[in-house]
């Protein structure tokens, strides 16, 4: 019979983590160093998406692709204000369908589970946002490389040093941390902080409309 061997698991270099205020402490440094510029120009990509209908593809692995599923939902959902028939995100999260990732996974190889999908769906102009804390993720990485050759525009949320994705991406958002635990953390929050102004912009965008609307009606 044959034997399996395991693959060894690598782990990340954590800095000493003692009590929860030195945890914690951390949270201060990387907030004095948040990456606001790259941040903004996410939220104007995915704006710009929505107001030309185009798709948001999102996926990662682990707590991002948790996260993926998270953001996709806000964004999905979370910007719907009114039923005046306004716009909506057409955004889906690739990590949600599972049968389709298996599948992908067992007949041809894990790395592909997200560029696969792609494949199906992805066009000119849509946008691809990959969420990695190491940002060397290789399903992540093929990811990208499928949107960027079918012309979508690449977005990517990732920590330490940005990895081989920062390479892969019109724009990406570098969590100044190399502890995996504060990156997931502050990639939450960002992503709450992009939704929220969204949210808000849609809001904006419907509020001067009914003013437009009004005007013409007098």
């Amino acid at each position: 019979m044959e034997k399996l061997h395991s693959v060894p698991v690598r782990a990340c270099p954590v800095p000493a983590i003692r009590n929860s205020e030195e945890y914690f402490r951390l949270y201060q440094q990387v907030v004095a160093s948040l990456p606001h510029e790259e941040i903004d120009q996410v939220v104007n990509e995915l704006m710009h998406a929505y107001e030309h209908g185009k798709n948001i593809f999102m996926f990662g692995n682990g707590g991002s692709a948790s996260l993926a599923s998270h953001f996709a939902c806000d964004l999905a959902k979370g910007t719907v204000i009114s039923e005046n028939g306004q716009k909506r995100f057409r955004v889906l999260a690739l990590t949600d369908n599972i049968p389709l990732m298996t599948a992908w996974a067992n007949d041809t190889c894990y790395d592909q589970i997200f560029a696969e999908q792609l494949r199906n769906f992805v066009t000119l102009g849509d946008v691809a946002f990959a969420i990695s804390g190491s940002g060397n993720s290789p399903n992540v990485l093929r990811g990208l490389e499928v949107a960027r050759s079918h012309g979508a525009r690449t977005l990517g949320l990732t920590g330490f040093e940005g990895g081989k994705m920062k390479s892969l991406c019109n724009v990406c958002v570098i969590l100044p941390s190399n502890n995996m635990q504060i990156i997931e953390d502050f990639h939450l929050s960002m992503t709450h902080a992009i939704f929220s102004v969204i949210r808000q912009r849609v809001s904006d965008g419907l509020q001067v409309q009914q003013l437009v609307n009004t005007g013409t009606s007098d």
